[in-house]
């Protein structure tokens, strides 16, 4: 068993138990509590122990924030883009098929311009400057300010012959470009006479249509220019199917 002095109310300096009834008790042992309490917290040990201090916020680095700020406005800013599939990719022209596309249109453009010049020349030299004539089976024809001698060169065929083009086959608009042509380019080289085939044929065959045209596109179309006389050529080289046609130097 406890002894009686186990069960007396703990004692404070300047506490006495029945002084004040209860009440007064009650106001003392609350009082004698905060002056203890006030004692331990200004104490020197409590004063000599420093409180830890709260972690401070730590930035991070201007690199590392940097990149974050980047990769947040890339995401946003592709937040609306759908990714090409890979059929769209496949549909992309590549660089060969570009460049080649590139000299198709340079060539037209080129074939082009060199039509329309072959135009304006024909346009600016009157037609009568040549003087053409044809029977029906032998034509011939020169340029008003060419010798007559040159023609009946031409008819006998006293002329080397430098070259020959072949327009069986060929529709009348293709013949005529590539009677054009051709002229352009042997002149280009400074040759003398070339031997046009145009072939005999009947009256609605290619061969008759183009026999029909030879001599109006040596003189009047755009193969004038670059013509100076032209006559029927010989049985040897192709008679009343060819025509031999001398050019302007």
């Amino acid at each position: 068993m406890k002894k009686d002095e186990d069960l007396q109310p703990p004692k404070f300096a300047g506490f006495h138990p029945l002084a004040g009834g209860l009440q007064g008790f009650k106001a003392r042992l609350d009082a004698e509590l905060r002056t203890q309490a006030e004692q331990r917290a200004t104490s020197p040990a409590e004063r000599a122990t420093p409180r830890p201090a709260p972690p401070a916020h730590r930035e991070p680095p201007r690199a590392l924030a940097s990149a974050l700020d980047d990769e947040l406005t890339f995401h946003r800013m592709m937040s609306g883009v759908t990714p090409l599939d890979r059929g769209v990719k496949a549909r992309l022209p590549r660089a060969s098929d570009v460049g080649s596309r590139a000299a198709e249109v340079k060539a037209r453009a080129v074939d082009e311009a060199e039509k329309a010049l072959d135009h304006l020349h024909s346009l600016v030299e009157d037609v009568a400057r040549f003087e053409v004539s044809d029977d029906g089976k032998r034509v011939e024809g020169r340029r008003v300010d060419v010798p007559p001698d040159l023609v009946r060169s031409l008819r006998r065929g006293l002329l080397p012959i430098d070259g020959r083009l072949d327009l069986h086959g060929m529709t009348l608009a293709g013949a005529q470009e590539a009677l054009v042509g051709f002229l352009r380019s042997m002149r280009g080289r400074h040759e003398r006479c070339v031997l046009v085939i145009h072939g005999k044929g009947e009256r609605f065959a290619v061969g008759g249509v183009l026999r029909g045209e030879i001599s109006a596109w040596l003189s009047q179309g755009r193969a004038r220019e670059h013509v100076a006389a032209f006559a029927t050529a010989r049985d040897d080289d192709g008679g009343e199917g060819a025509v031999y046609v001398a050019l302007r130097r």
